[in-house]
């Protein structure tokens, strides 16, 4: 199976799963997506967040998924629990396709490391 066909069956398993354990089986967006893994990697599960919040766990999300591919290093925790990065490279400059790829392999290649795909 080719490198691209495998990452779609993949994403589109992903967005199944979470879609049927979070959002009562309407489908997922990419946001939502990232913004679970945000909530998760949080860990303060079971509470309401305010709009600034949810941008903060939006940006959680986004460093902690690139953060394997070199563009962001885990700090450290603040004095309420939330995780901090810093920038290690530059994210070079890509079409929309390219970011939208890079996502859902990012995507998959965090809920694979947490055993919740294969």
């Amino acid at each position: 199976m080719a490198r691209d066909e495998k990452l779609k069956d993949r994403f589109d398993a992903l967005v199944v799963k979470l879609s049927d354990q979070f959002s009562d089986g309407d489908p997922l967006d990419m946001e939502g997506m990232i913004y679970l893994v945000g909530v998760q990697e949080l860990g303060k599960l079971h509470r309401k967040f305010k709009k600034d919040e949810k941008i903060n766990l939006m940006h959680i999300a986004i460093c902690r998924l690139l953060e394997p591919y070199g563009y962001y290093e885990f700090s450290h925790f603040d004095e309420e629990g939330w995780p901090h990065y810093k920038v290690i490279d530059e994210l070079p400059h890509l079409k929309a396709g390219e970011q939208s790829i890079l996502m859902k392999e990012a995507l998959v290649n965090y809920f694979i490391e947490r055993n919740y795909i294969e």
